[in-house]
């Protein structure tokens, strides 16, 4: 009878390989480290609910405007229709829109809050995103409480056309009405903030944070360069970049964002 080889086999899923430097990882540690590749440094996305577990008191926070809901005003159609992607990208990340707003808690300090999800439509602002935003800084206008936002865009929502080039000045005159208060507007920009978003009230912030290595921008590189004509800088989309030239304030890795932000917020509402 012939002898069956023992061996033993690896479950599906417990090892990942980084993009980047392409380094094995561990699963359950690569996520521990709050999908920071702990060799080359690289931060992968996070989704809405990670970021809520990673900056928030627990359990403090509350979604707001849940009513809202995205319409298809040009009846829009392309290799798909506009309405099967919004519900492909509802099933996809379990959200309603590109953006979760509402309040809560850091480090005990009450905040109003938006945190946008790369991987709904690609972050974009759509009318729906645009009503959010306006309406969260009218509540925070109403309600006294700073705000903080964090971003990850692709830019305005071409489905929509011209209803979405309407968002930006309709975000940024909410915004102006909120910044009479004298109160605080954080922004923490993640890879990637790009296009209307960024030319609008993320660019507005009173502090601008950004994760390491982050790609900020309005235009891609080759756009720009057809544009202007000239030669652009290695890396000069680069969160790293963009602070060394004064648009980003601070570059802070994820593991220090909690409590970079506590002492931020603590300062700026006057401890």
């Amino acid at each position: 009878m012939k002898e069956e080889k023992k061996g033993f086999s690896v479950p599906d899923g417990l090892f990942i390989r980084c993009g980047v430097c392409k380094t094995i990882l561990f699963r359950k540690e690569f996520e521990k480290n709050f999908k920071v590749c702990p060799h080359c440094g690289f931060h992968y996305r996070l989704s809405v609910k990670e970021r809520i577990d990673l900056l928030l008191d627990n359990n403090s926070f509350q979604e707001k405007f849940t009513e809202l809901r995205t319409a298809d005003p040009l009846s829009f159609r392309c290799l798909k229709n506009y309405s099967e992607l919004v519900e492909k990208s509802e099933q996809k990340t379990g959200l309603r829109e590109a953006v979760v707003t509402g309040e809560g808690k850091l480090g005990g300090i009450s905040l109003a809050l938006a945190f946008f999800d790369f991987g709904f439509i690609g972050g974009s602002m759509g009318s729906v995103v645009g009503e959010k935003i306006t309406r969260l800084f009218e509540l925070a206008e109403a309600s006294k409480k700073p705000i903080l936002m964090v971003i990850a865009s692709g830019g305005a929502r071409m489905q929509e056309g011209m209803f979405s080039l309407f968002q930006m000045a309709k975000t940024v005159t909410a915004l102006k009405k909120y910044q009479r208060r004298n109160l605080p507007y954080v922004a923490l920009f993640t890879n990637p903030t790009t296009g209307g978003v960024t030319a609008s009230f993320a660019s507005l912030a009173d502090i601008i944070l950004a994760e390491p290595q982050a790609l900020i921008g309005f235009a891609g590189p080759k756009v720009i360069e057809q544009t202007t004509g000239s030669r652009l800088p290695k890396g000069f989309q680069t969160a790293e970049f963009l602070m060394k030239h004064g648009f980003v304030d601070l570059v802070v890795p994820r593991s220090e964002q909690r409590d970079t932000l506590i002492k931020l917020f603590d300062y700026l509402i006057g401890g």
